[in-house]
Formats: C-alpha cells, sequence, structure tokens
C-alpha cells in the first residue's frame, strides 16, 4: 500500500500550523505592568496552543474561565472562555491560602510577627477559656498552621471531623470555632508526625489557614483586605480584588478571594522572582524561599510548603518542581522555576469531581508541551 498522502491532505497538514500561528492573538498590551510578548517570535509551538482551545471549545472540557501564561516575565498568551473575561474577578477559593502564606511573610519582614514559631493561641487572649483544653494546643505554631499540620481534629476531606470547613460556616465565631477544636488522635493506620516525611502529618484544614490569618489581623492591628493592599496588591498594581470576611468581620484568609487573571499572574510572577516585581523587592527573598520550600508530604504526588502545593510535571521527557496555587473547581497558579513559567488556569467547575484533574491536564498536556 502506497505510503504517499494526497495531496489535498499534504497540503492541510503543512497549513495547520499556520492557520493555529493566524488564529493566535498576543496578550493584549495594556496599563497594568505586565510586559507583552508574541509567542510566535519566542518560538512556542503554536499547534499545541490552538490545540488547547480547540479542547476548550469541543465541551469536553467544563468551566475553564481563563488561561493565562508568562515566560520570562512576559506574558505570552492570554485566553478566555466561557463568559470570562480580563475584568472579571475570578473566585479562586482556596487558592486565596497561597495569598495569605504571602501576607504572613510581609507580617514577619516588617517584624509584626517574630517567625513561624510564635505560638498562636497568644495572639487570642481574650478568646478563653477554651473547650477541650489540652497543653499541646498551647504548643501549636504559626508554621503548623501554614503547613496544614497542627494537632487540631480537622480534615476537609472527612465529613466527619470536627473541624470540617462546612461545621466552621454554619457558627457565627469561625475564630473561636477553630481554637476549641480538639487534639486529633491517630487511628492505627495513620502515620504520625514522627513517622511522617519531614516530621509532619499533613491534613488539610481550612480553618486554620483562617486562623492564620487572623494571627496577621491581630499582629498587625489592621484588617486583612487593608494591609493585603497596602503589602502586596497596590505594590503589585492590582487595583480591583474582593476579599470575604468572617459572620463577625474577621478576613478570610482560607479562600474566597477574587482577583483577575492577570493579576493572578503577578502573584505567580512574584513567587517566581524571589518576592520581586519589576525590580522592586515586595516580600523577602527569604521568606519566598522558605514558602516554597516542601515542609510537609500532602500526597503521594505532592507535597506542601507554606500554604503552596508542591507538584512535579513533565517538561521534554524530564519532570520538573512546580509551585502552585490551588482552589476548588480547578484554580490555579502555576510557578515552574525551571523553565521561568507562570500559568493561570481560572475555571467555575466548583465542586465537580474531575475539575482539578482537566485544569491539570491543560497544563500538563497543552501549555507545557507548547514551551520552546
Amino acid at each position: 500500500m502506497s505510503t504517499r498522502f494526497p495531496r489535498w491532505l499534504l497540503a492541510l497538514m503543512l497549513a495547520a500550523p499556520s492557520l493555529a500561528a493566524a488564529d493566535y492573538q498576543p496578550p493584549t498590551s495594556r496599563d497594568d505592568g505586565w510586559a507583552v510578548v508574541d509567542a510566535r517570535a519566542a518560538h512556542w509551538d503554536m499547534a499545541s496552543l490552538a490545540a488547547m482551545e480547540a479542547k476548550l471549545a469541543d465541551g469536553s472540557v467544563k468551566g475553564i474561565s481563563s488561561v493565562v501564561v508568562a515566560q520570562h516575565g512576559k506574558l505570552v498568551y492570554e485566553g478566555y472562555f466561557n463568559g470570562g473575561d480580563a475584568s472579571r474577578l475570578n473566585d479562586v477559593r482556596s487558592a486565596s491560602k497561597s495569598v495569605t502564606a504571602l501576607l504572613v511573610g510581609a507580617a514577619i519582614d516588617r517584624g509584626l510577627i517574630p517567625s513561624v514559631q510564635a505560638l498562636v493561641y497568644d495572639f487570642f487572649p481574650d478568646k478563653r477559656p477554651l473547650q477541650h483544653a489540652d497543653t499541646r494546643k498551647q504548643a501549636i505554631t504559626l508554621e503548623d498552621l501554614l503547613t496544614m499540620s497542627s494537632l487540631w481534629e480537622c480534615n476537609d476531606d472527612n465529613e466527619f471531623s470536627s473541624g470540617n470547613e462546612e461545621r466552621m460556616y454554619v457558627t457565627e465565631d469561625w475564630l473561636q470555632f477553630a481554637l476549641d477544636l480538639p487534639i486529633k488522635g491517630f487511628a492505627p493506620w495513620m502515620a504520625k508526625p514522627k513517622d511522617s516525611p519531614y516530621g509532619r502529618a499533613f491534613s488539610y484544614c481550612t480553618a486554620g489557614a483562617f486562623v492564620a490569618g487572623a494571627v496577621v489581623e491581630r499582629a498587625t492591628h489592621r484588617g486583612l483586605a487593608a494591609f493585603a493592599a497596602d503589602v502586596l496588591e497596590k505594590p503589585l498594581g492590582i487595583t480591583t480584588v474582593q476579599w470575604n470576611q468572617s459572620p463577625l468581620g474577621i478576613g478570610m484568609g482560607g479562600g474566597g478571594t477574587r482577583y483577575r487573571s492577570r493579576d493572578l499572574a503577578k502573584l505567580g510572577e512574584l513567587a517566581l522572582d524571589g518576592g520581586r516585581w519589576q525590580g522592586r523587592q515586595v516580600i523577602s527573598a527569604a521568606w519566598i524561599k522558605q514558602m516554597l520550600t516542601a515542609h510537609a508530604q500532602a500526597r503521594d504526588d505532592a507535597d506542601y510548603g507554606y500554604l503552596w502545593w508542591c507538584f512535579r510535571f513533565p517538561v521534554h521527557g524530564s519532570d520538573q518542581v512546580t509551585w502552585a496555587m490551588s482552589g476548588n473547581g480547578g484554580n490555579y497558579v502555576f510557578v515552574m522555576p525551571s523553565q521561568q513559567l507562570v500559568a493561570v488556569i481560572t475555571s467555575t467547575a466548583f465542586n465537580q469531581r474531575n475539575a482539578h484533574q482537566q485544569s491539570q491536564a491543560i497544563f500538563r498536556d497543552y501549555v507545557l508541551k507548547a514551551l520552546p
């Protein structure tokens, strides 16, 4: 059988890359501090980017509202889907936790919090007496909260857990709820801290991230949103944002903050560039390094820093460390230092079983394969 292609098919195959390149629109240059570059000039694989857009258009991927990609400090791709646009404030859910980690660093940089070894309960003397009093609770540090490894019986992945976030939301005093949590026990099949990687037993706990934000408020004597605006958002040129509060007015450092996609990319670039934005040191390099260091094993395939996830994704056949802000619905800000890459994927697929997998697949199968 002949292996020659029909002329019309050969012409179509040869035309495909140029068609993909013709459809591509470089990111828009705006007055927001981002430099932009044409991905074609930067030698990105335009066919991979076109295939990504086709995948997002065929209906098999649900809820993706934006994909924004930057490399070497410049935006190379910006796409909006399913009603998303550049001005939309994306509810990134638990990706907000990573912002709280940046704010803890800003407070430590200013000497307002002594260190991550600061004792959590010392910031809240007014919340005593406590339920389930235990000397081990008094030893819980800010670092325990940042690494999701406190001894509180708090597990958002277990509906029966005393500290499950849904139980917190139906109470008025979220802070008291968290501080009153009992010490957890370790069943025979559960790894104790001393037997766990990094010496910490990970348990995903939104209440702990909320309390970390409350520590920042107590230490700075400012609301979380106001502190974030001054030390993080304004220096990054972020002018539009929405923070949530608990029923008693404490900033919600555990989730639900809303940012525009290009502003989320700025947060990723800040982490990538050692706390700098456009040459200005916004958060200390020392804190960024400490924040983006593995301190706990979250899953068999993921480690955890200070409220940042650590994954590994393949690039040109070799797995590369990738730090990530991650939130319900498949919201991500990926930071891959080896490629000087930041990728934002926003999504509204909240509480959907495959939301995280589909966002990670977009990053892995299209963005990374399009790399020069």
